[in-house]
């Protein structure tokens, strides 16, 4: 079964669940892309930073999938933030990538102490206006890092990639990507592994005779969060893509929903540069 799309600010729509790669060696890459197209997805996220852009253009390539099937997504590392240091880093990340346009890039991390997101921001409407990125928008951006970024320059981000999971739900965020019309995008969705013994979750998944993971990415797409679970086992990948033929209740909801503490896995954006 096909991920179901979300429709972006822009006009353009990305696949709901996708794979992310953050941490996976380029080793294991190729093979982890392969099998999680093989089974259906047509959303893969990487970053510059990651080190696979490569391998993730060979697994495309491999496919034999058309290139206009797949949603890639790329981001910018905080080094390479500026004006013209942006449009080089931006060639480097689709030649490793192996294609030439992009679906969705973002700025990986605000660094508000460097003041260079504004910056960054419209070179990346200058690729856009050129046609070499579909969509644009920002990686761990705060409300007011979306703000100013709006206000500097009148371009509302299609998305924002931020981590959320049950422990940190990022309700604020939420609401204002809400009203600035922002598609709420989901890293580490399942706490980075965390979740997956919690007895809330394994209770749920065990009334659905589900695992913990396929329930939490229920949650999140329910929620309406673009979701990208990352993992390199081939039966984790291919399990966490069969989440369309079941539905959480509003109790099952609420019930993971309770979970929320507020733990961060990864540094805050607001003084992370």
């Amino acid at each position: 079964m096909a991920s179901p799309l979300i429709k972006l600010n822009d006009g353009n729509s990305i696949p709901q669940v996708g794979l992310g790669v953050f941490q996976t060696p380029p080793d294991d890459t190729v093979r982890a892309v392969a099998t999680a197209l093989d089974a259906g997805y047509r959303h893969v996220d990487t970053a510059s930073i990651y080190g696979n852009e490569a391998e993730v253009g060979e697994a495309l390539v491999e496919s034999g999938i058309a290139r206009d099937d797949v949603f890639i997504t790329t981001k910018l590392w905080n080094a390479d933030q500026g004006y013209d240091s942006t449009l080089a880093a931006f060639d480097a990340s689709l030649q490793r990538l192996g294609i030439d346009r992009l679906d969705l890039y973002l700025i990986h991390w605000p660094t508000p102490a460097k003041n260079t997101f504004v910056e960054t921001f419209k070179a990346f409407a200058h690729l856009h206006d050129q046609g070499r990125i579909s969509s644009i928008g920002g990686s761990n951006f705060e409300p007011e890092h979306l703000r100013i970024l709006i206000d500097a320059t009148g371009i509302v981000p299609a998305v924002n990639q931020v981590e959320l999971n049950p422990r940190l739900q990022q309700e604020e965020l939420r609401e204002a990507h809400a009203q600035l019309g922002i598609a709420t995008e989901a890293w580490a969705p399942l706490g980075q592994g965390a979740l997956l013994d919690d007895p809330t979750v394994t209770a749920v998944a065990d009334a659905y005779g589900k695992t913990p993971a396929q329930v939490l990415i229920r949650w999140h797409i329910q929620l309406g969060n673009i979701v990208i679970p990352k993992s390199v086992t081939p039966e984790r990948i291919v399990s966490n893509f069969d989440v369309f033929d079941f539905e959480l209740t509003e109790q099952d909801m609420s019930s993971i929903s309770s979970l929320g503490d507020g733990t961060r896995l990864g540094p805050d954006p607001r003084t992370f540069n």
